[in-house]
């Protein structure tokens, strides 16, 4: 059984506006997947359309074999939507916004509080329980949001920027809370723009472009795309002019070099080029990650 079913989805807004143009991928059960696309693309369309959000117009979608055109209700409840904007009432306690999210899944309050209570310490929000969200810091309402979404135990989460604006800890906290529960076999849906969550987390990538479904792929396959690869370089001294290599150079400042080499190539050898040179490097790193370097390029060419 697969998570998610989309077939030949179509999304037209009046006057013909079209944000989604048939599009068709499958997410499977347990999956970590990544729906990625630039601003406009149709990412939160189609997010919407699944969550019964907005009405498709024409095309297939099925939840856990339910079908979106006659099992929507059974479906919301298999559906925990992290949004990206907050969208709780700010001036409500913490436990509240929890619990009463519970309610509207026919959870009874006693277990709805044990429930909250255990998913707001895992969270590292318990202390916090009886704030209004409005004191909530970024992240912690993040977290927030997130305890919200999970509150029912849906089979499928969906975050939209689960971590924009938040700190670097907090970043990771959150990762690997979300890593813990694609273990345990919940099946999660992630869109976001920073491109190395995606790469450290997912599985799978599907990339939207103008309405169009560009890629579908393994993160692994998609990155194997990728010819070559750039290269940032601080060094030890500054250097005048460049030494003639048979290699991409370039200078950055008077401390720092750029080198491109195909994939195929070791590293090795124009460290080995430069140092011959006199060129002593203290470091070298990747100047984009790969998942990034490889979306802008197909992005671009759309």
């Amino acid at each position: 059984m697969n998570a998610i079913e989309i077939k030949d989805l179509i999304k037209t807004y009046p006057p013909g506006i079209k944000a989604l143009e048939g599009i068709s991928f499958i997410v499977e059960k347990g999956d970590f997947f990544a729906l990625l696309g630039p601003n406009g693309a149709g990412k939160s369309t189609t997010i919407n359309i699944i969550c019964s959000l907005v009405n498709k117009s024409a095309g297939q979608v099925k939840v856990m074999d339910f079908d979106l055109d006659k099992d929507d209700l059974k479906i919301k409840s298999l559906i925990g939507l992290v949004p990206q904007e907050f969208n709780f009432n700010i001036f409500e306690k913490v436990i509240d916004i929890v619990v009463t999210q519970a309610g509207y899944y026919g959870i009874g309050r006693r277990q709805a509080e044990e429930k909250a209570e255990k998913l707001l310490r895992k969270l590292g929000l318990w202390e916090k329980k009886d704030s209004v969200a409005q004191k909530l810091s970024g992240g912690m309402k993040r977290k927030l949001m997130i305890a919200r979404g999970l509150v029912h135990e849906p089979e499928i989460l969906i975050l939209d920027e689960p971590t924009a604006g938040v700190d670097v800890e907090t970043r990771r906290e959150m990762w690997d809370f979300i890593k813990e529960l694609n273990e345990q076999g919940k099946t999660i849906i992630l869109t976001t723009h920073y491109l190395e969550e995606a790469e450290q987390l997912c599985r799978r990538i599907a990339i939207i472009n103008n309405g169009r479904l560009i890629e579908n792929t393994s993160i692994k396959d998609f990155l194997n795309k990728s010819d070559e690869e750039t290269f940032v370089l601080d060094i030890a001294d500054q250097v005048g002019s460049l030494p003639k290599v048979d290699f991409p150079l370039k200078r950055i400042n008077s401390t720092t070099l750029e080198i491109k080499i195909a994939k195929k190539d070791s590293v090795n050898y124009p460290i080995k080029i430069l140092d011959q040179a006199g060129i002593k490097i203290l470091s070298l790193r990747n100047k984009t990650n790969r998942l990034e370097e490889l979306f802008i390029k197909l992005t671009k060419k759309e």
